[in-house]
């Protein structure tokens, strides 16, 4: 009777909502198997292009898994896991972010029927992370260095793996023409890490072939003075002067007042004005500069007084381009015109300025230090040319990561079946439930090479027990076979160049283990109602003033406080 009469105790506010258990972990798992799902057909060379439309109109045309990750504005809490490992696998590799997002969604699928039949999470976590430190060892064990050969070796090596990556984005039918610019734009910057380092400018027009890689820096004109068509627009071996200074007469402040006792004197204060911007400008001439760039304006009198002195200038050059200047022509950014020395002049062979397309561009090439380069990029639309921009970065991304550490390994689904083959294998040796798990870890990883044969269209289920018979074999000849993309047989990896660092592989399958692990050790989600109403009241003020920023992130102005 005294049970009956113990009061109810409330933990939680009113109207939060909790779920748990193992309704709520499957739960969990099928909201990444959706996402997994979404991506699940850009993989590989026959991949197809999502078209994402987003409330600002822009229309993004892309197969990159972390572009189309970050595009999707996904809520579900379980699920941005996954968001944030191919956002990872992005910065941290440039490549392989659609592989992870998979493998991730693949582990979670083949865990759903033990969690079902009431297995305990921790059980497939601790099998889990056995098997992906299993996994990283062989990867480990297969890979081939590419260590210790010459450079032109070095270089076919490298555009080979360029060339792997590109074949499954939108210019890959001009793979072998990126693939060698890739490399080449690499090689110049050296062992510099700074990716900014390697300039993209984009013009619509012309076709992809007409694309080139500048051996230094390119940038477009800027906005210019009359005067500026005298100038000469060829230097050979110029010294360059980089200023962060105006170069223009400086009016006085709105409320500036002057009290003069003679009207004579007025002119003075007028010549004073002038006689400061000739000062500067005859010292940047004393400098013995042919090419004066300036962060900031140089005004039409400064650009006629070059003009007459066969003084080429240009102003409001973008931050990051004059530090791509500074850095190639070994020039430093000067704040003062004042005692302007020769150490601090850059150079370069040729200065030239050239039409592309509808733009004009100033190019520098034969730069001293090398530390630099920039594609330009040519195409017709321009979600096209983004596109292409976004191939580019992964591919330059991937070649950066192949010469730092520089094993690879078979790509095509090949490495996949072959650490697939291995785990099933040493899951023989097991006792035990576990056993299982990494029975089913091994059967996961051959989502891979499954979804390779779905894209391309061919009999996956063929394709898959002809590699499995294939890695199979005792001698080990099989371990380079993956998927051939062109027949819908199967074909030796390595001897087709189809290659990838084996850093993009480790990182993949570490990153998917892990997010499989956290997102099976969850056990409740506790949802607060104060934040749930906070975005229900933004999304209604959304239409009305400054309200609409809150949609994300409770209070916006335009919003009553509570």
């Amino acid at each position: 009777m005294s049970a009956m009469l113990q009061p109810q105790i409330i933990l939680l506010k009113e109207g939060t909502d909790t779920s748990q258990g193992k309704g709520q972990l499957v739960s969990n798992i099928n909201a990444c198997t959706v996402v997994a799902d979404v991506v699940r057909t850009t993989l590989g060379p026959r991949g197809m292009d999502k078209l994402i439309h987003d409330d600002k109109g822009s229309v993004t045309i892309s197969n990159d898994g972390a572009t189309i990750m970050k595009l999707l504005d996904i809520v579900h809490p379980a699920a941005k896991i996954l968001v944030d490992i191919a956002k990872s696998q992005d910065s941290e590799v440039g490549d392989g972010t659609t592989t992870v997002v998979l493998l991730a969604g693949e582990f979670l699928k083949e865990a759903k029927p033990f969690i079902e039949d009431g297995v305990h999470p921790q059980n497939l976590i601790r099998s889990y992370r056995t098997a992906c430190s299993l996994a990283i060892e062989k990867v480990k064990e297969l890979a081939i260095s590419i260590e210790g050969k010459s450079l032109e070796e070095k270089k076919s090596l490298l555009a080979k793996c360029a060339a792997t990556t590109l074949s499954s984005k939108l210019i890959g039918g001009e793979k072998e023409f990126f693939a060698s610019m890739v490399v080449d734009a690499v090689i110049a910057i050296g062992n510099d890490d700074r990716l900014n380092m390697i300039g993209i400018k984009k013009v619509p027009g012309g076709s992809m072939r007409d694309s080139f890689l500048v051996d230094g820096v390119a940038f477009k004109k800027t906005f210019s003075y009359a005067g500026f068509e005298q100038q000469p627009k060829k230097f050979l071996k110029p010294k360059i002067l980089l200023l962060n200074i105006e170069l223009e007469l400086k009016s006085e402040k709105e409320n500036a007042e002057i009290r003069l006792s003679d009207p004579s004197q007025y002119q003075s204060i007028v010549d004073a004005e002038w006689n400061i911007i000739y000062d500067k400008l005859d010292k940047c001439v004393q400098s013995g500069a042919k090419v004066v760039l300036s962060r900031l304006a140089i005004g039409d009198l400064a650009t006629q007084y070059f003009a007459d002195r066969d003084i080429f200038c240009a102003g409001r050059v973008a931050e990051e381009d004059l530090k791509r200047v500074a850095a190639a022509t070994g020039g430093t950014v000067q704040t003062s015109v004042n005692n302007v020395i020769e150490e601090v002049l850059g150079t370069c062979e040729i200065f030239e300025e050239r039409q592309v397309g509808n733009e004009r561009f100033n190019i520098f090439s034969g730069c001293p230090s090398g530390q630099t380069a920039t594609i330009v990029l040519r195409g017709g639309a321009d979600q096209f040319i983004e596109e292409a921009e976004r191939s580019l970065h992964d591919a330059i991304m991937i070649v950066r990561r192949a010469l730092k550490n520089s094993t690879v390994v078979a790509g095509g689904g090949a490495i996949d079946m072959e650490i697939s083959r291995y785990l099933r294998q040493h899951a023989r040796t097991i006792a035990g439930k576990s056993q299982l798990f990494i029975n089913s870890y091994a059967k996961a990883l051959e989502v891979i090479p499954r979804q390779l044969c779905d894209n391309a269209g061919f009999d996956a289920t063929d394709v898959l027990n002809k590699l499995r018979q294939k890695h199979a074999l005792p001698s080990g000849e099989g371990a380079p076979y993956g998927v051939d993309i062109n027949t819908g047989g199967i074909a030796d990896s390595f001897a087709n160049f189809v290659w990838e660092p084996s850093v993009v592989k480790i990182n993949a399958i570490n990153a998917a283990t892990e997010a499989a692990c956290l997102i099976l050790s969850v056990d409740e989600t506790v949802k607060n109602p104060k934040s749930e109403s906070a975005q229900g009241d933004a999304a209604a003020m959304g239409g009305r003033g400054r309200g609409g920023a809150a949609f994300r992130g409770g209070r916006g102005r335009g919003m009553r406080r509570r």
